[in-house]
């Protein structure tokens, strides 16, 4: 018993198994096996490595962004010259990442809470009894009194008044002046896998350089100046349209970089998009309404917006790369185990597809035939030269070799039979 654990133990430790291997000499099986293992290599430098980048690791960016509009606009609306700066014209005015500036307005000066009548079409009636006092209707003004306006042929609601008519919105848009306003966008992105922080504001681009460019995709594409005419130009829309009825513009700043390389060639690229705002629908273009209360005579009142702007959206979008050996040993792993699949799919061809499969079948796989060994053991004959002679001889009535589109394994066959 201690001898057989010795044994066992000394046999685990002090041998190597490895795979019986059968060279086939066969043209196409072996044509069909170097194609699958160079698509399997192109895919793996291609692909893998060259296209992918796999043998880098990655990480996106934390980001922060500040804007800054600026511009004065110049209004005339029935009589009433205006002067419009930045504190007027955006909303909110905290320089967000997401804001709106003003392109058309819709304004109701000096109302204050009374009764009054609802804008024809809101609420029609004909007699007191069409309008129910205390309720309310979605798309009016106020809360009906139960009166029916005579004059007006609507119901007489309880509302800031008079109620605001918005059913014509001016054309041509009254801010104009909002295409050659301009924005600065700064932008700081960190990444934290590599320690890398970076600006929008790079190498390149000083106090001297901002005071003077303005960014055009070819000439200055690193500028943080943008002319709002141009955004909206780039972005696919057309901006007296937009302007009108409002819209959306997504600016992306996009921060792919590759730190295999210097930081400094770490920079943004900055692309444009028209989000909604100029096709037809139910629903076009963009508007919310802004009061500004104050007080007159003791009584409060307020001047309604209704304003027609475009809103804009800064995304930050961020990949950066870098060599790391663990995806790299990853990648050239999950290629080499690919490799296999040349192998699995030349054996199927030699065990199911070929004339002459019943021979690699014997030459593949060893039989373990209780009965079979006991006679070649009774006779004195080696057990892997009784399966050799026993696959010639099986080869052998099968039909003539010199038939057989296979010649040169047939050949190696007759070979070995006729030693």
């Amino acid at each position: 018993m201690k001898n057989q654990i010795t044994g066992a133990l000394s046999d685990f430790f002090f041998e190597y198994e490895t795979p019986r291997q059968v060279l086939v000499r066969n043209r196409r099986v072996g044509v069909v096996c170097r194609l699958i293992q160079l698509g399997v290599l192109v895919y793996i430098i291609g692909w893998v490595f060259i296209y992918e980048k796999g043998y880098q690791s990655t990480d996106t960016a934390v980001s922060s962004v500040f804007t800054k509009m600026k511009g004065v606009g110049y209004t005339n609306n029935s009589g009433g010259e205006r002067v419009w700066d930045v504190a007027d014209y955006v909303f909110p005015s905290q320089g967000d990442s997401s804001f709106v500036v003003m392109t058309n307005y819709i304004m109701t000066e000096g109302q204050s809470m009374g009764t009054c009548p609802e804008l024809p079409g809101k609420h029609n009636c004909n007699t007191d009894a069409d309008c129910e006092g205390g309720s309310f209707k979605r798309t009016g003004n106020g809360e009906m009194t139960g009166v029916c306006v005579n004059r007006t042929k609507t119901c007489e609601v309880l509302a800031w008044c008079p109620v605001e008519d918005d059913r014509d919105v001016p054309d041509p848009p009254l801010l104009l002046s909002a295409e050659n306003y301009t924005l600065f966008i700064k932008n700081s992105v960190t990444f934290p896998a590599f320690g890398v922080s970076r600006s929008n504001l790079v190498e390149d681009v000083d106090s001297n350089y901002i005071s003077s460019c303005l960014y055009h995709p070819l000439s200055a594409p690193l500028c943080p100046i943008f002319k709002l005419g141009d955004i909206i130009k780039l972005s696919g829309l057309n901006f007296q349209t937009v302007a009108k009825v409002g819209g959306a513009i997504g600016i992306v700043v996009d921060w792919t970089c590759n730190f295999d390389v210097h930081v400094k060639h770490c920079k943004p690229e900055y692309t444009f998009h028209g989000l909604y705002g100029s096709k037809e629908g139910s629903s076009v273009g963009y508007n919310f309404r802004f009061a500004r209360h104050y007080m007159e005579d003791k009584i409060q009142k307020r001047t309604l917006l209704k304003v027609f702007g475009i809103r804009f959206d800064i995304i930050v979008q961020s990949l950066a790369r870098k060599f790391d050996i663990i995806p790299t040993l990853t990648a050239i792993g999950s290629g080499v185990g690919i490799f296999g699949v040349a192998t699995v799919v030349c054996d199927l061809v030699l065990l199911y597809l070929l004339p002459k499969r019943e021979f690699y079948k014997n030459m593949k796989f060893k039989y373990t035939d209780t009965q079979v060994q006991q006679d070649s053991e009774s006779v004195g004959v080696d057990t892997n030269v009784y399966y050799t002679l026993e696959a010639n001889a099986k080869e052998a009535q099968g039909k003539d070799r010199s038939k057989d589109p296979d010649s040169e394994a047939g050949s190696t066959e007759t070979d070995a039979s006729k030693k």
